[in-house]
């Protein structure tokens, strides 16, 4: 027994215990032993041992080793055969990992990040971290090859070199500006004031920035997932795109080889999918022959489709049907007698349970969608897109729609120059989209308005608005989450107190009060 503890060791967190982590084992093997264990009566440490640990085909040589001593080989061929015996395409799940996606360019990451379900990104942010710095005497921005080639290509590298040079000499003027409108106050963290000012710069300044800025991206996600982004990415236009795909199938073809295989150029499964890609892309070609539209340029959300008026009695019996022992049908037919003020009542004191923004109401309210139509800038499409429980879809990056210009640029030495570098990159992606009409968004700057639409139910809704209109967020994206929350209570007040914690206040440097909660919390840990 003490024997067959001490090979377990390295590989669980305890050898007793009912709840325990694997640790130290390959991605491939922890997901071979999951697939194996949904089918078999032996508890995961037993099947460990007798499937793995002592199973030399597994490529456990010497048991106890280390994870660099395993046989990784032997492994995946090993779970190779179990996944074609024992699994499904959700055995994928059981395995992941992190890859990094360095020096990639801004219009690449929301490729990356249009995979929602099973990755989790991190992005580098343009809020507190300052894009002046150059790389062998250049700015850091994708140089497509396609774009390089052309006519414009010369002309490409002028125009980006324009849009950064602005955005780093506004960046002095643009603190002094932001200094003086927000002084720093008594009884206010000086710390916590320069790092809200210097936020707040970055926030005014983004929206030189182009789409080709090369930035960091960190993702974590199962292997389904990874199949998943490879083989889309694989299929898109772009050149930057492609060989990020075939960058990634190799780095994760290192450490979970047997859940990505069927990303592989070569596989059925891809090959497959690239035929239905192709079909579907002529299909909708053929479909999608409409009349040109005339594009309206500004912000704007929209409320395109909701919910028809009895959807308040769905959601009170999707909340009570739990608990309550008829059918769906008998429940309803309860709930459509309850007077209107009852009703009222119901919601008011369900949402008077949350006391943060962090307590999520039920389940129930997954159960009322909402589709809207959004036009902002792309720097606030960017902060928006990340979340998860949403379905999105987005038109292509162009200088059609307008632009954002920040309150605290209006009115000084400033806005001229701001102006004119966005006018400037405006004329030159009119031309260069003639001659590289797919490549001609990486020079678009993120101040430009893009249209997407998002369909959303009302608690992603719930939590979505709450977060992105707190104090410390960017003015753009407050302002979209402040607007489809009044779209929503426009049409179903009822919801008001599901939504309470929407912030509608104005706040001019809001990032303060956050950075000196940040500060405190640190000196706390410090012991000062």
């Amino acid at each position: 027994m003490q024997e067959t503890k001490s090979l377990l060791a390295p590989f669980v967190s305890n050898t007793e215990e009912n709840i325990f982590v694997l640790q130290n084992l390959p991605e491939v093997l922890k997901g071979a032993l999951f697939s194996r264990y949904s089918r078999s009566k032996l508890g995961l440490r037993e099947l460990l041992l007798k499937e793995f640990l002592l199973n030399q085909e597994a490529g456990f040589e010497n048991p106890g080793a280390d994870f660099s001593q395993l046989n990784i080989k032997k492994a995946v061929d090993f779970y190779d055969r179990i996944l074609d015996g024992y699994g499904d395409d959700s055995v994928a799940e059981l395995g992941g990992a992190h890859l990094a996606f360095e020096s990639v360019s801004m219009l690449a990451t929301k490729i990356l990040e249009d995979a929602r379900i099973g990755g989790s990104p991190l992005e580098k942010s343009t809020r507190y971290i300052p894009f002046d710095d150059k790389l062998e005497g250049k700015y850091r921005y994708y140089r497509d090859p396609e774009i390089m080639r052309s006519p414009l290509g010369e002309e490409y590298e002028a125009r980006m070199d324009s849009l950064f040079s602005t955005y780093t000499s506004l960046i002095p003027p643009m603190t002094e500006r932001i200094e003086q409108l927000y002084p720093l106050k008594e009884g206010v963290s000086e710390a916590a004031w320069r790092t809200s000012l210097r936020a707040l710069v970055f926030d005014c300044l983004r929206g030189l920035l182009p789409a080709a800025t090369l930035t960091n991206l960190g993702f974590y996600g199962n292997g389904r997932f990874f199949e998943s982004l490879l083989m889309k990415m694989r299929l898109n236009p772009l050149h930057e795109v492609q060989s990020i795909a075939q960058k990634g199938f190799l780095e994760l073809s290192k450490v979970i080889p047997s859940f990505v295989k069927r990303a592989e150029l070569g596989h059925r499964h891809y090959q497959s999918f690239e035929e239905y890609m192709a079909d579907l892309d002529r299909y909708t070609g053929v479909v999608c022959q409409l009349k040109p539209v005339v594009k309206e340029p500004g912000f704007g959300v929209r409320l395109v489709q909701a919910p028809d008026k009895n959807c308040v009695d769905n959601l009170l019996v999707s909340l009570i049907y739990e608990k309550e022992g008829g059918d769906y049908a008998s429940i309803l037919g309860n709930v459509q007698s309850f007077s209107h003020s009852r009703k009222k009542e119901i919601l008011e004191g369900l949402g008077a349970l949350r006391k943060n923004r962090r307590h999520k109401s039920p389940r129930a309210l997954e159960h009322i969608d909402f589709t809207f139509e959004i036009t902002a800038d792309f720097g606030c499409y960017r902060d928006l897109h990340r979340h998860r429980i949403l379905t999105q879809h987005r038109k292509k990056l162009d200088c059609d729609l307008g632009y954002f210009l920040p309150l605290e640029i209006l009115g000084t030495e400033m806005e001229p120059v701001y102006v004119k570098a966005l006018n400037e990159a405006k004329d030159f992606f009119d031309r260069l989209q003639k001659v590289c009409p797919q490549e001609a968004e990486y020079a678009v700057p993120m101040a430009y308005n893009i249209r997407w639409c998002v369909k959303i139910n009302l608690r992603a809704l719930q939590w979505m608005a709450e977060l992105r209109s707190t104090p410390q967020g960017h003015p753009e994206y407050r302002k979209v989450a402040q607007e489809m929350t009044k779209r929503v209570l426009e049409l179903f007040p009822h919801f008001a107190p599901l939504l309470g914690f929407v912030d509608f206040s104005e706040h001019a440097i809001g990032r303060l009060a956050q950075e000196e909660r940040n500060l405190k919390k640190r000196g706390d840990r410090n012991g000062s």
